[in-house]
C-alpha cells in the first residue's frame, strides 16, 4: 500500500470508527447473532489476487476497500458486543478514548519493537516515565518507583500476565530446594487468574487442585480472612511446604470486596521466609487517581508488587496494565536469560533497562504512547472527574435499589459496582437479567454470592464505566428494570 492509498484509506476508517462512537448508542448492546452467523458471511478460502496486486487482467474479480469497509459492516457489526456502548454495565469496563486510538495507531505505524532498550530507547525511557507518572497519580509509595533503589514499573498486557510474572519472582525467591514445595495463596473469591498463573507455573495441576494452591475463606463482607490465611500457612510450614505467594485482591470480581493488606501483611509478619504480597488492582485500582478513594489502598506499602489495568477504567484502550515491583531484582532474576545475539554495551553497562526481563514475552510494543497521550490530554482532574462520575451514578443507583422492597442489596456498593438480586429469590432475579439483556437496550452479568446462610444466590451485577456512560443512562437502566421486575413478579403470582 502506497502512503496516498494508506492516507486516503486511513482517514476513512478514522471517520468510521468516529461515527460508530457518535452512532453506537443507537445500537443493540448484545450481539444479535447465533453460534456461527459471522463465520457463514465469511469465504471459506482467501483471496487469491489481493486489492493491491498489479494484473494486467481488467476482467479479474477481486475485493476493493469498499469492499472490505461493507464486511465492516455487515459482517463485523452484527457480531459485535458494543461495548463502548454507554448502556454496557457487564463484567468490567474496556473503556477507550480518542487520545488512546490515535496513540495505538501511532505504535502501529511505527511498528518499533522494545525488549530492550538498545532496541528503542524512546519506548522504554517513556514507559519508565509514564509508570512514574501513574505512581504519583495513584499515591503509591516511594519504593515502586523507579528512582527508588529497588522498585520500578512496567506495563504488561493484562493483570493476569502480571500475576503471573509475580508469582514467579515470589518462588525464585526461596531456597532452590524449597521451590518444588511452592504455596500459593487467595481467596475464594479471588480471579480466576491467580488459578490459572498457578497452573501455568507448575504449582497447581488443575483449578481444583489444592495440594499447593489455597482459597482462603472470606468474612461476611467477602474480604479474604487474614487469620484463616496464618493459620494455612502455619499448617503448610508444619507438613514441610514452602509458602510463596499471597495474592490480595484490591477488588474483586463478583462483589468488588477489598481485601484487607494491612491485616495480610501483618499475617505475614515473624514467618521464616515472608512470602511475596501481590496486589490485583486491576479494576477498582484506578479510582487510586482520586484521593478520596485511596482507602482501599490501605497498607499498600508493605506489598511486594501490585497491578492495575488502564484498559478498564481509565480511557485507554486494551491492553495496559500496569505492574510495579518493590523488589525488580527478583523479577528480573526470574525471568532473565540473555542469548548472544541479545548481548549489547548498553545492557552489559547497567546502564537501562531490559524490559523483556520483566515479562514472560520477548517482544513488546509501545503501549506507553497511550498513557501518555491520555494522561496529557485528560491531565489528573479530568480523570479524578470521570472516575467521580460514575461511582456518583452508583451511588444513585443503589440509593433506588435500597428504597424498593422487590430488591436486596447483596452487598454494599462497591465504587461504580453495584450488586443486587430480586427479593423474590433466584429464578425472578434471573429471569429479570435475561429480559433485560435480551431486549439490547442495556447490558448486565451475574455472579453467584452466598448469602447469610452461606447458599450460593444468584446476583446481578451493574458495573458502570464505559467512557459515553452519562447519569441518562443510568436512570434508563433503572427504569427497565422497574418494569421488568414489576412483569416477572407478576407472571410469578399468577
Amino acid at each position: 500500500m502506497s502512503p496516498d492509498e494508506f492516507r486516503r484509506q486511513g482517514y476513512r476508517m478514522i471517520d468510521w470508527i468516529a461515527d460508530y462512537w457518535q452512532n453506537v448508542e443507537q445500537l443493540p448492546v448484545s450481539a444479535q447473532v447465533q453460534p456461527g452467523d459471522v463465520m457463514a458471511k465469511l469465504p471459506t478460502q482467501p483471496p487469491k489476487i489481493g486489492i493491491g496486486a498489479a494484473t494486467q487482467d481488467a476482467s479479474t474479480q477481486r475485493d476493493s476497500w469498499d469492499d472490505i469497509f461493507q464486511d465492516v459492516c455487515d459482517v463485523v457489526g452484527p457480531g459485535l458486543m458494543h461495548w463502548q456502548h454507554p448502556s454496557f454495565f457487564g463484567y468490567f469496563p474496556c473503556n477507550t478514548s480518542g487520545p488512546s486510538v490515535l496513540a495505538d495507531l501511532l505504535s502501529a505505524g511505527l511498528g518499533v519493537q522494545g525488549m530492550l532498550w538498545n532496541t528503542s530507547p524512546a519506548l522504554t525511557e517513556i514507559e519508565t516515565r509514564m509508570l512514574d507518572w501513574c505512581a504519583h497519580m495513584y499515591g503509591l509509595p516511594d519504593r515502586f518507583l523507579s528512582t527508588s533503589t529497588a522498585g520500578g514499573g512496567v506495563i504488561q498486557g493484562t493483570a493476569s500476565e502480571a500475576t503471573l510474572v509475580a508469582m514467579l519472582a515470589a518462588r525464585s525467591k526461596l531456597p532452590r530446594e524449597k521451590q518444588p514445595l511452592a504455596c500459593v495463596y487467595t481467596s475464594a473469591q479471588a480471579h480466576s487468574s491467580i488459578v490459572k498463573a498457578a497452573m501455568i507455573a507448575g504449582i497447581a495441576d488443575s483449578p481444583d487442585d489444592r495440594r499447593r494452591l489455597r482459597l482462603i475463606d472470606t468474612d461476611r463482607n467477602l474480604r479474604l480472612d487474614a487469620a484463616a490465611l496464618r493459620r494455612a500457612i502455619d499448617q503448610d510450614i508444619a507438613n514441610g511446604l514452602a509458602p510463596a505467594f499471597v495474592c490480595a485482591a484490591m477488588g474483586t470480581t463478583s462483589t468488588g470486596a477489598f481485601d484487607p493488606v494491612d491485616d495480610i501483611a501483618a499475617a505475614l509478619d515473624g514467618l521464616p521466609h515472608r512470602p511475596w504480597l501481590h496486589v490485583d488492582g486491576a479494576w477498582a485500582g484506578v479510582a487510586l487517581v482520586c484521593p478520596e478513594h485511596r482507602d482501599i489502598a490501605r497498607g499498600i506499602e508493605r506489598s511486594d508488587s501490585l497491578c492495575i489495568n488502564t484498559h478498564k477504567w481509565m480511557l485507554t484502550n486494551f491492553d495496559c496494565d500496569l505492574m510495579w515491583t518493590a523488589d525488580r531484582a527478583a523479577l528480573i532474576g526470574a525471568l532473565s536469560i540473555t542469548p548472544e545475539y541479545l548481548r549489547n554495551k548498553a545492557t552489559e553497562a547497567g546502564e537501562v533497562i531490559d524490559y523483556r526481563d520483566w515479562q514472560i514475552e520477548l517482544g513488546r510494543r509501545f503501549r506507553a504512547l497511550k498513557l501518555w497521550f491520555v494522561i496529557r490530554h485528560y491531565g489528573t482532574d479530568g480523570l479524578r472527574a470521570f472516575i467521580q462520575s460514575h461511582v456518583d451514578m452508583a451511588a444513585w443507583l443503589e440509593a433506588k435499589l435500597i428504597a424498593d422492597d422487590r430488591f436486596e442489596i447483596v452487598q454494599p456498593r462497591s465504587l461504580s459496582l453495584v450488586t443486587f438480586r430480586v427479593a423474590a429469590g433466584d429464578d425472578a432475579t434471573r429471569e429479570v437479567l435475561d429480559r433485560l439483556n435480551a431486549s439490547g437496550s442495556a447490558y448486565c452479568t451475574h455472579t453467584v454470592v452466598p448469602d447469610a446462610d452461606g447458599e450460593p444466590r444468584y446476583t446481578i451485577r451493574v458495573a458502570i464505566g464505559a467512557t459515553n456512560t452519562e447519569h441518562r443512562h443510568v436512570e434508563a437502566l433503572w427504569q427497565q428494570l422497574d418494569r421488568l421486575t414489576a412483569e416477572v413478579l407478576g407472571t410469578l403470582s399468577v
